[in-house]
C-alpha cells in the first residue's frame, strides 16, 4: 500500500520527484526512531542511570569519597550557608530499577560538601570571626561599627592592664603580701569597700532618661570617673592607713562608672544594628570587649613581675585609656538629636541653610559638656516665674502664640531665652520651639554684633540693653521666621536621616495649663 503511495505519477513529474524524494526522509528517519524507542530501557532505569552519574560527577575537594559511588544512592536536596554549598543524598532500599515506587532507607541521609576544605588558618578566622563579628558583617552594622570596636577594644586593653596594678595595690595596702592583717579584718574591709559602690551604684540610678539626652556625655564622664577611682586605689599604696576611706570613694567612682556604661551600651549598639540584630552585636561587642580586657591583664601581670614605677605606669595606661574613650565615644553615630547635636544642626542651617550629615553632625557634637551643666542661655520647658517678671509682658507675647502650643520669651535680666509648653505640646511642638528658640538667639546676637564686633562668644546675651518693646518686635519677627523656615529645616533633616519624629531635647516638666 506504501509502495503504491509512493508511486510517481506521469503528469508534473519534477515536483512528483522531489516529493517523492521527502517522504523517503520522512519514513526513513521515523523507522530509526522506532528502533531506537524499541531497543532502549524502561524509563525509571534511564532516570536511575542520569542519577548514578550525577552522583558519580559530585566532587567533594575534587574527589569524592568511596562511600558516594554506590548506585544506590540518589541526591535528595542542596543547601547553602554564607556561600558555601551541600548536597545531601539517601540510599534507595527498594523499587526504583523494578519500576516500582522507590523505598529509601532510614538514616541513609549523607551529606557531601562541593567547596574545599579551608586551610587551618582560614578555619581558625572563620572561628575566631563568629565570636567577634555579627552574623552577616559588614552588611548587618553600620560603617561606624569597625571604628567603635576598634577604640572600645584598646579602651578595654588599658583598662585590663590597669585593674591588675590597682588590685595588686590593694592588697598590698591592706598587708596580704606583708601578713601584717588579720584575715577577718582584711574581709572585712573588702567588704565595705565593696557596699559602697554598690551604695553608689543605685543613688547614681536615678539619672533615669538622662543616660538617652546625653549619652556620650555620660559615657565620656564615666570613664574619666573610673580612671579617678584606679587613681585613687593607687594612692592607698602612699596612706595605707586611709583605706577604707580611700577604698570606698575609688569603688563608688568606679561602680558610678560601670552604671554609666551599661545604661549607655544598648542605646550604642542600637545605632550599629541593621534590622533586627541587636542581640548579636551586643554579645559580639561584649565578646570583643572581654578578649581586649584578658589580654591586657596576662601583659600587665608580665610587666607587674619587673616592679615598674607605679607612677609612670600609671600615667602611660591612663591617658592611653582616656584617648581610647574619646575615639570610642566620637565615634559612635546616632540618629536621634539631644540638645547638642540639636544645636548642631541648628546653627548649620540658620548660617548655610544645610543640614549636616548624620557624621557631621555627630563628630561637631561637643563630648566635654558635663552632662549636669544646665544648657544656656536657651532654657526648655522652665517655670513660669523664672520667664516672665512682668505680667504686661507675657500678656503681650501671649496673642502671638494662640495657635502654638509654646511660648518663646527673653529674659533681660537673666540673659536667657526660655520657652514655655503648653499642657497639650506634643514632641514636635517641642522640636518646634526649640528651633524658635535658637532663630531668636540667632536674631539677637546678629543684630548686635553688627553694634559690637568685639563680641566672640555667641550664646552670651549678657549686657544686651533691650526695652520690652524691642523684645516684642523681636520675637514677632521670629515667628514669621518660623514660619517660613521650620519645615524646610525638617525635610532637610530627614533627607540626611536624621530621626524628627522622636527627640532627646529633655524639656523641664512645668506646662502652661
Amino acid at each position: 500500500y506504501s509502495a503504491m503511495k509512493l508511486k510517481p505519477s506521469p503528469p508534473n513529474s519534477a515536483s512528483q520527484s522531489l516529493a517523492s524524494s521527502d517522504t523517503r526522509l520522512l519514513v526513513r528517519e521515523t523507522l530509526r526512531i522506532s528502533a531506537k524507542l524499541a531497543s532502549a530501557p524502561p524509563l525509571s532505569q534511564a532516570v536511575e542511570a542520569q542519577e548514578t552519574e550525577f552522583v558519580q560527577d559530585v566532587r567533594f575537594g575534587g574527589q569524592i569519597e568511596d562511600q558516594f559511588l554506590d548506585s544506590s544512592l540518589r541526591l535528595i536536596c542542596s543547601e547553602e550557608i554564607d556561600g558555601r554549598r551541600w548536597r545531601y543524598f539517601a540510599e534507595v532500599s527498594g523499587g526504583g530499577r523494578s519500576g516500582g515506587p522507590r523505598q529509601w532507607k532510614k538514616n541513609s541521609i549523607r551529606a557531601v560538601s562541593l567547596h574545599n576544605p579551608l586551610a587551618p588558618v582560614d578555619e581558625l578566622l572563620a572561628f575566631v570571626r563568629s565570636y567577634v563579628v555579627p552574623e552577616g558583617f559588614p552588611h548587618s552594622v553600620t560603617p561606624s561599627y569597625v571604628p567603635y570596636m576598634t577604640w572600645r577594644a584598646l579602651k578595654h586593653f588599658f583598662g585590663g592592664a590597669m585593674g591588675v596594678f590597682t588590685t595588686k595595690t590593694l592588697l598590698s595596702s591592706l598587708g596580704v603580701s606583708q601578713n601584717k592583717a588579720a584575715p577577718g579584718a582584711i574581709a572585712i574591709n573588702w567588704i565595705l569597700k565593696d557596699g559602697a559602690g554598690r551604695i553608689g551604684k543605685m543613688i547614681f540610678s536615678r539619672q533615669g532618661r538622662k543616660f538617652d539626652y546625653d549619652l556620650k556625655q555620660l559615657r565620656f564622664t564615666g570613664d574619666l570617673l573610673m580612671e579617678l577611682g584606679a587613681g585613687v586605689e593607687l594612692a592607698t599604696a602612699i596612706f595605707p592607713t586611709l583605706f577604707l576611706p580611700m577604698a570606698c570613694a575609688a569603688n563608688l567612682a568606679k561602680n558610678v562608672s560601670a552604671v554609666t556604661s551599661t545604661s549607655t551600651r544598648t542605646p550604642i549598639y542600637k545605632a550599629f544594628a541593621k534590622g533586627e540584630n541587636i542581640g548579636d552585636v551586643t554579645a559580639k561587642g561584649e565578646c570583643v570587649a572581654n578578649i581586649a580586657d584578658l589580654l591586657g591583664t596576662g601583659l600587665s601581670i608580665m610587666i607587674s613581675k619587673r616592679n615598674p614605677s607605679l607612677f609612670t605606669t600609671f600615667a602611660l595606661l591612663s591617658c592611653g585609656y582616656v584617648m581610647s574613650s574619646y575615639q570610642e565615644v566620637r565615634s559612635v553615630v546616632l540618629h536621634t538629636l539631644n540638645r547638642a547635636r540639636f544645636t548642631v544642626a541648628v546653627e548649620s542651617f540658620l548660617k548655610t541653610g544645610r543640614v549636616p550629615s548624620l557624621q557631621d553632625g555627630n563628630s561637631m557634637e561637643n563630648i566635654f559638656l558635663p552632662p549636669w551643666k544646665k544648657h544656656r542661655p536657651i532654657v526648655l520647658g522652665p517655670r513660669f516665674k523664672d520667664a516672665f517678671e512682668d505680667p504686661n509682658s507675657f500678656l503681650a507675647l501671649k496673642p502671638i502664640f494662640e495657635k502654638e502650643q509654646y511660648i518663646v520669651t527673653y529674659n533681660p535680666s537673666k540673659g536667657n531665652i526660655y520657652a514655655l509648653f503648653k499642657d497639650k505640646a506634643k514632641s514636635d511642638d517641642i522640636l518646634k520651639a526649640a528651633f524658635h528658640a535658637h532663630l531668636l538667639l540667632h536674631t539677637i546676637y546678629t543684630s548686635h554684633r553688627k553694634e559690637n564686633p568685639s563680641r566672640k562668644q555667641d550664646h552670651d546675651l549678657s549686657g544686651l540693653s533691650l526695652t520690652p518693646r524691642d523684645i516684642q518686635v523681636g520675637i514677632a519677627e521670629s515667628y514669621k521666621m518660623v514660619s517660613a523656615l521650620y519645615g524646610p529645616f525638617v525635610d532637610k533633616a530627614k533627607e540626611q536621616g536624621w530621626v524628627m519624629s522622636e527627640t532627646l531635647l529633655n524639656p523641664g516638666r512645668p506646662r502652661l495649663c
